[in-house]
């Protein structure tokens, strides 16, 4: 049976159809050309849009409201300009076609070959914690491709890694605190030692992100702080830990450095503090420097139970009311901080039955700042008296409502001494110098999420306040000014902080040796 020809439509249709598509390619690529200036505009805004947003959303909250003033005061300068606005449209297009431009990477994709092995030794050394018999598809197996587990990575010059994004299977127990510490123990030896690693687990997503932090800043002096009353100045941290950064000077450069800041008073949730650390790990610098601080404000008392003169420079100073060293002077001066905690209870009750504001005594704040007193301890446990810790009761009790703020500064190996009072109402902590993570652990209540190293600069430790956040901590350099290892810029700086003497005692500065 002959087939019947078909129709010509159908014959030659596939030539039109291709005729077609070529002619509709011809004109999108003749568009293409002419929108492309538009095209590239376009996606400069978009990025200059989403560098702004991004900017704002960096901005802390305190400075977003000078940011706008700044911004509106340009604008208006610029729309009273002659040719203004024309000009202003003009550099606009011009930077939206400088950041709208198609930008050729000139790196390489993908690691090097060290970066590669680097890597594959990572995850060879993550199978024996990721992996188990019974899983059918395992993502961690002897031999594996590394590249389906590890990714985000970056390396510093040295060739380390210095950010990584791991990838775990659901079922390994991100949720125990001692499955997390074994991997990051291993992470921090596999990526190098003698760096401070910053761990940021997501139990939804089963992924670590493992991130290297700079070392914080070590030549920040003793200064006045721009702080409200109340507000005390424990250190510095990193910039993604708090929402808050003040204005510093070093001589004639001004820089915005983020702090940890313990806020102290009636309305405080944790009105005392414990300092811990090792010997030279700073403790005594930051008692000074919280006693510095206080003085702007109230009346301190300091408690030195080692005995070394290190608040020497304080003694008859404006709103210090004792620096005792001595048991005999040390119990007295501690009875006398409950004498005058129970007074203030009593007359804040008064006026505020009577309806009035407590008075002005009573509003000032009062410190009482210990140092070693574990010491006097044992010395009175020697001679058969009275612990001078156990005068602590009623301040650290009642301090709150009486405005009494304690601080207590004690060594890793002397924390068993301190009595359950201050252990159970020094809520803000500090732990200064070398420790290791079970001594963070019992101190702060949680351990850190970084890593610490062995050798660290005086006052560089961690702080904690409260149920808040572990952070980060540098304490501003605040030595001894009468000691003759302190550096002429530093002795200045502590001296220009310290009140008046209000005794005709002459203040004898040692030469700078």
């Amino acid at each position: 049976m002959a087939r019947r020809p078909l129709p010509r439509i159908l014959t030659n249709g596939s030539a039109q159809i291709a005729r077609g598509r070529e002619l509709a390619r011809t004109a999108a690529g003749g568009a293409t050309d002419v929108l492309h200036p538009l095209i590239t505009i376009s996606r400069g805004l978009r990025r200059l849009a989403l560098a702004g947003r991004r900017k704002w959303t960096e901005t802390p909250k305190d400075r977003r409201g000078p940011l706008l003033f700044l911004a509106a005061s340009v604008i208006l300068v610029v729309a009273l300009m002659p040719y203004g606005p024309l000009l202003a449209g003009i550099a606009l297009m011009a930077a939206a076609g400088w950041q709208g431009r198609e930008r050729r990477s000139t790196q390489p994709k993908g690691p090097s070959d060290a970066q590669a092995q680097r890597l594959q030794s990572l995850y060879e050394a993550l199978v024996p914690y990721f992996s188990v018999a019974e899983d059918p598809a395992p993502m961690y197996a002897p031999g594996g491709d590394w590249t389906r587990t590890l990714s985000s990575f970056e390396f510093d010059g040295t060739g380390r890694i210095s950010h990584l994004l791991i990838r775990y299977p659901a079922y390994f127990t991100d949720g125990e605190a001692e499955a997390r510490a074994r991997i990051e123990q291993l992470v921090h030896a596999k990526s190098g030692r003698g760096r401070e690693y910053h761990f940021q687990w997501d139990e939804e997503a089963n992924e670590l992100t493992v991130t290297v932090l700079p070392p914080l800043p070590t030549d920040i002096a003793a200064q006045r702080f721009v702080t409200a009353p109340g507000e005390t100045v424990l250190g510095f941290t990193d910039p993604t830990g708090v929402q808050r950064t003040l204005p510093l000077t070093q001589g004639e450069e001004q820089r915005d450095v983020p702090p940890v800041v313990w806020r102290t008073g009636p309305r405080s949730t944790e009105p005392h503090l414990l300092i811990a650390g090792g010997p030279g790990s700073g403790t005594t610098t930051l008692v000074r420097s919280i006693a510095l601080q206080a003085l702007q404000y109230g009346d301190v008392l300091i408690v030195e139970g080692a005995g070394t003169g290190e608040y020497a420079c304080l003694t008859g100073r404006d709103g210090v009311l004792a620096v005792e060293s001595g048991l005999a002077g040390a119990v007295a001066s501690l009875e006398w901080a409950t004498h005058e905690t129970e007074r203030r209870l009593i007359a804040a009750n008064r006026t505020r039955q009577a309806g009035h504001p407590p008075p002005d005594d009573v509003k000032r704040p009062l410190w009482i700042l210990l140092d070693r007193s574990s010491v006097l301890g044992h010395l009175a446990s020697a001679d058969g008296g009275r612990d001078p810790l156990a005068l602590l009761q009623v301040p650290l009790r009642h301090g709150r409502a009486a405005n009494v703020t304690v601080v207590v500064a004690e060594q890793l190996d002397g924390l068993d001494g301190l009595s359950d009072a201050v252990l159970r109402h020094t809520r803000a902590r500090v732990v200064l110098g070398c420790a290791t993570s079970g001594e963070l652990e019992a101190v702060l209540g949680v351990p850190p999420h970084t890593t610490p190293t062995r050798d660290v600069p005086p006052g560089r430790g961690y702080a904690r306040l409260g149920a808040g956040p572990v952070h980060r901590l540098q304490v501003p350099a605040t030595p001894d000014p009468y000691d003759d290892a302190t550096s002429e810029r530093h002795r200045q700086a502590v001296l220009g902080l310290l009140p008046r003497r209000n005794s005709p005692a002459v203040e004898t500065v040692p030469a700078e040796g």
